[in-house]
């Protein structure tokens, strides 16, 4: 199971408020989140820095895997 959809509430942010920041439509980032498609490195680098605030010492592996 995914833990990107509990950080992302975490953060305040609806699925459509994450694809605004990635730059992608809502139904891409369902997809990503989903599992159907891979998050792009790029994009685990950004949620990262902005689970930053909450969590210093996060890792992408600790959100992604």
């Amino acid at each position: 199971m995914s833990k990107v959809p509990g950080y992302r509430k975490m953060l305040g942010m609806t699925q459509d408020d994450m694809a605004k920041e990635f730059g992608i439509s809502k139904q891409a980032y369902w997809k990503k989140e989903k599992g159907q498609t891979q998050f792009s490195d790029k994009e685990k680098v950004m949620f990262k820095e902005m689970l930053k605030p909450l969590f210093p010492n996060i890792t992408i592996d600790s959100i992604f895997f």
